[in-house]
């Protein structure tokens, strides 16, 4: 029952803007800070962002800050990941992920700190 559905990859062009969608179900979405990552063909699964459990706190990889947002709206049981200015090198397979609530820190690009994994949502940047 416990389940993290990403949605919104696809295919778009340099400079266009994508928003993906990460909805919960099976748990209460607003007891966990939750992380967004991403894994390229070749490479390993890197942090792109992560929100605390309010959302007073966030993280965001060097090479998304100033494109990216991460933002939840735990009525809704969803975090998602607004993608602006997108780039070739964007392209990967994205995730989202629940973070395990033993650390001190209020979110985290560790992939280790979390404990269950959305199936992933390709996107795509080329001309």
């Amino acid at each position: 029952q416990l389940q993290l559905v990403e949605s919104g990859g696809g295919l778009m062009q340099p400079g266009g803007s994508l928003r993906l969608s990460c909805a919960a179900s099976g748990f209460t979405l607003d007891y966990y800070s939750i992380g967004w990552f991403r894994q390229a063909p070749g490479k390993e699964r890197e942090g792109v962002s992560c929100i605390s459990r309010n959302g007073g706190s966030t993280n965001y990889a060097d090479s998304v800050k100033d494109r990216f947002t991460i933002s939840r709206d735990n009525a809704k049981n969803t975090v998602y990941l607004q993608m602006n200015s997108l780039k070739p090198e964007d392209t990967a397979i994205y995730y989202c992920a629940r973070r395990r609530n033993l650390f001190r820190s209020m979110c985290s690009p560790n992939v280790n700190e979390y404990d269950y994994w959305g199936q992933g949502t390709q996107v795509t940047v080329s001309s």
